[in-house]
């Protein structure tokens, strides 16, 4: 493939997919100059590796590993800052648009995501985007058996610091 089509090749699925651009930079920076830093070092990285790109299987699974291995990269380096709890982080999950007055379950469960390590937000995230376990496993390495115990233990988890936080019954009760 040509270096111009390459690149306008890689331009169309970089702005077709940019939702999961945008995705994994919420999930793993906390302020929306961060989030635009990570978006920009993601979609670098996809144009450097996409002659490894291999047409014949799906891009998003493709996208999201590089996405998410820029992503955990990025957390690693970010280790010593402090989790950030608050709305803040709900910021750019619809395309880069802030959610106006979010629901305060979503808050709750967003601070949550925002705790946990790198590895499983990258889980959660992908849980979340309705992706099938096959395609998790494939995205994150692991096998579907692993990845179907660890969203099991991670959805639990979430569900008691869900509860322990809810500020209301209804939230406890899951109604």
């Amino acid at each position: 493939m040509a270096h111009e089509e390459r690149r306008r090749r890689c331009d169309a699925l970089l702005h077709e997919y940019r939702r999961i651009v945008f995705k994994v930079a919420a999930v793993y920076a906390y302020h929306a100059e961060d989030r635009r830093d990570l978006a920009q070092d993601i979609a670098l990285q996809v144009w450097r590796s996409f002659a490894s790109f291999d047409p014949a299987r799906p891009f998003a699974t493709w996208l999201y590993r590089v996405a998410l291995n820029v992503g955990l990269s990025h957390a690693r380096r970010e280790r010593d800052k402090p989790p950030m709890v608050g709305t803040e982080a709900l910021d750019g999950l619809e395309g880069g648009s802030p959610i106006a007055e979010p629901d305060e379950r979503l808050a709750l469960l967003a601070g949550a995501i925002e705790a946990l390590e790198p590895l499983e937000r990258a889980l959660a995230l992908l849980y979340l985007d309705e992706l099938p376990y096959r395609e998790i496993a494939s995205v994150l390495g692991l096998s579907e058996t692993n990845v179907g115990t660890r969203i099991a233990r991670l959805k639990q988890r979430l569900r008691r610091q869900m509860a322990a936080a809810a500020p209301d019954e209804e939230v406890r009760h899951g109604t």
